[in-house]
């Protein structure tokens, strides 16, 4: 392959494993050579549920174990993903490696965002240039950290220019939810909206031991709880401006049971109006920007019920998949923290001003070099 190949990784929001694509870049473009998901083993998930859903910033010394552990699993991943691909570390000019985030607290004092998974050792065990640690540029100028996404959305996913052209909104439905609004003269905006499948992945994993809902059918299969979806859309973060970003640091378990208490038979109830409030602050976020389409990416892509509603709320408005447009939507993200390495590598700036709220454009990223290139330190 003549074009450079890059590999990016990232554990979004679930937390169910490492998502990893590796990337060639041909006239500045990403196509998605080959991609996997590594699940975590059981005692690394456990152990890392634990200190994430504590709603607690994690102590110093919980970080500095489970940053070693991840790292390695990422390693791992990175192997794994070379051989399915049949590639060569040699063949790999970087990895770019979001980590696993663990804490996420912009507006703290001080603000930070930590995610796990050294980019250092990644470097050492696989033997390519990592880049991580994208968020602390961006916060140390004034930024929320997040999202980072709408930078590749916007190169992959702009819209047609000319007359006639329309705004489009991509939409990616994680854990979290966030939008890029990306202008017919490449405009760009975004923002966390607040949860995608977070609460609902939460709550069926409580009520009925699985790990998302799938197709959204738990959910379709309820009431939706107007008085209780009334209250869910009351929090101050639905009503703050952008930028803002979110995480489960706040939209966990813990803040929809002070919203309680809630009996077991209610159960599916709850579900659909979860899926609804996702829904709703979803469409609310959309609606003011007019945009003549709206593309779809995360695992929420495939729950049929959201996106059954999300059109029924933006009425108009076509709801589709990245697919349509070229790019698998399970591994937007991946492709991402390649693309972000490419960038960190070529030394461009991100400006981010409009997306998280930064005073200027940054480098994103930390490059790490393994020791084969004379040097373990990190720039």
């Amino acid at each position: 392959m003549s074009s450079p190949l890059y590999i990016g990784m990232i554990s979004g929001t679930s937390r169910d494993g490492v998502d990893a694509a590796l990337v060639e870049f041909s006239d500045d473009q990403p196509e998605l050579i080959e991609a996997i998901c590594v699940p975590y083993p059981s005692a690394l998930a456990q152990e890392l549920n634990r200190l994430v859903t504590g709603g607690q910033r994690p102590g110093q010394q919980a970080l500095d174990h489970l940053d070693t552990q991840l790292a390695d699993h990422f390693s791992l991943t990175v192997r794994m993903l070379l051989d399915k691909a049949g590639v060569s570390e040699r063949d790999v000019t970087a990895i770019g490696s979001h980590g696993q985030t663990v804490w996420h607290d912009p507006d703290g004092k001080p603000p930070e965002s930590i995610q796990l998974g050294e980019p250092q050792r990644i470097a050492q065990q696989s033997g390519i240039i990592t880049v991580g640690d994208f968020r602390r540029a961006d916060i140390e100028a004034g930024g929320q950290g997040a999202p980072l996404a709408p930078l590749l959305h916007r190169a992959l996913f702009a819209p047609p220019t000319g007359p006639g052209s329309e705004t489009r909104v991509v939409l990616n439905l994680g854990g979290i939810a966030n939008i890029s609004v990306i202008g017919p003269e490449g405009e760009l905006s975004g923002y966390d909206t607040g949860p995608a499948n977070c609460l609902m992945d939460t709550w069926i994993r409580k009520h009925r031991d699985q790990a998302f809902d799938q197709d959204g059918a738990w959910a379709a299969a309820g009431q939706c709880q107007t008085e209780l979806l009334s209250a869910l859309r009351s929090d101050p973060y639905f009503h703050l401006p952008a930028p803002k970003s979110t995480g489960i640091e706040y939209f966990n378990l813990a803040w929809l049971e002070n919203f309680g208490p809630f009996s077991a038979g209610d159960a599916q109830d709850i579900q659909s109006t979860l899926a609804e409030l996702t829904c709703t602050t979803v469409a609310e976020a959309i609606l003011p920007h007019r945009p003549g389409d709206v593309l779809v990416c995360g695992g929420g892509a495939h729950n049929r019920h959201l996106l059954q509603r999300l059109g029924g709320l933006l009425p108009g408005i076509a709801v589709k998949s990245t697919a349509e447009h070229g790019l698998d939507p399970d591994w937007v993200e991946a492709v991402l923290f390649a693309w972000l390495a490419r960038e960190r590598l070529a030394e461009r700036k991100q400006d981010t001003r409009r997306i998280t709220g930064a005073r200027n454009p940054v480098l994103l990223g930390t490059v790490a070099r393994p020791a084969s290139n004379h040097s373990t330190s990190t720039e």
